[in-house]
């Protein structure tokens, strides 16, 4: 038997496209011999997770800085809500930056809209959960959200990524477009996303070199993504991967570690 990863991309239902960014399933079947890669994360996840004998746990799995590596463990499989900027404290109850780094029980928020949500979803299975979120999540988050808020959080983040033809802008720039102080936009990152806008660009950049590695070449892709030549992509690069870009896909990983325990609140 050997180690299998299998990932799925899900329609997102139309009334949860305001709120959800996208919606995809992580199965683990087998036993694990390769390396499970965890890659810079500029979003917050809700993750619903089974597990063998019929386990399941609803996950609250916030922005992620840089990669980690680890031995993955069999027979796991996921449904996962990635949650778009602005969302996080309107449908949990605290700023994205509360979570960065952490994996933790979606019960265990302290606000009483997370308890709530975990309540519902812990009765459901995951299609059925899916269901249940097209139904109430709108409503709740049209009530709870500040929409000019998310709005300007929302802009920042397009300003601030790597779309065709763009790069990611200064955060000067990006402040005065939107008529805010960097400090102003700065505070909105780390509620909104989680992450600061520099940071933020900079795993927008990665995941790029990452998708397009095999039909770009590195100095083609440093200019694409608004590097100041190679070496500058490379250290990026090391700095959120562990390792340099050459090392990375010729397969010369970090030494993976087990999976952690999900630490509690």
């Amino acid at each position: 038997m050997t180690y299998a990863v299998s990932r799925q991309i899900l329609p997102t239902p139309e009334t949860l496209r305001p709120w959800i960014a996208g919606i995809g399933t992580v199965t683990v079947d087998d036993v694990p011999t390769e390396t499970f890669i965890h890659l810079p994360e500029a979003a917050t996840k809700v993750v619903i997770r089974g597990g063998p004998n019929g386990s399941r746990s609803i996950l609250v799995v916030g922005p992620r800085a840089r990669a980690s590596y680890h031995r993955g463990k069999r027979f796991v499989s996921c449904v996962e809500m990635r949650l778009a900027p602005g969302t996080v404290r309107p449908l949990l109850g605290v700023s994205a930056v509360e979570l960065l780094g952490h994996a933790v029980p979606l019960g265990d928020l302290p606000g009483a809209a997370a308890v709530r949500l975990a309540q519902e979803l812990r009765r459901l299975d995951p299609e059925e959960s899916l269901a249940h979120l097209t139904h109430v999540l709108p409503e709740r988050l049209a009530s709870t959200a500040d929409r000019a808020r998310t709005e300007l959080v929302r802009a920042g983040v397009d300003a601030m990524s790597i779309r065709s033809g763009q790069v990611p802008a200064h955060v000067g720039d990006v402040a005065r477009e939107l008529a805010v102080s960097e400090r102003q936009l700065r505070n909105l990152f780390a509620e909104g996303v989680g992450l600061s806008p520099k940071h933020f660009a900079r795993i927008s950049r990665v995941r790029t070199v990452l998708d397009h590695a095999a039909t770009r070449s590195w100095a083609d892709l440093a200019a694409a993504t608004g590097y100041y030549d190679q070496a500058h992509m490379t250290t990026d690069f090391r700095t959120l991967m562990g390792v340099p870009p050459r090392s990375y896909f010729t397969g010369r990983l970090p030494q993976a570690t087990p999976c952690q325990a999900i630490p509690r609140r």
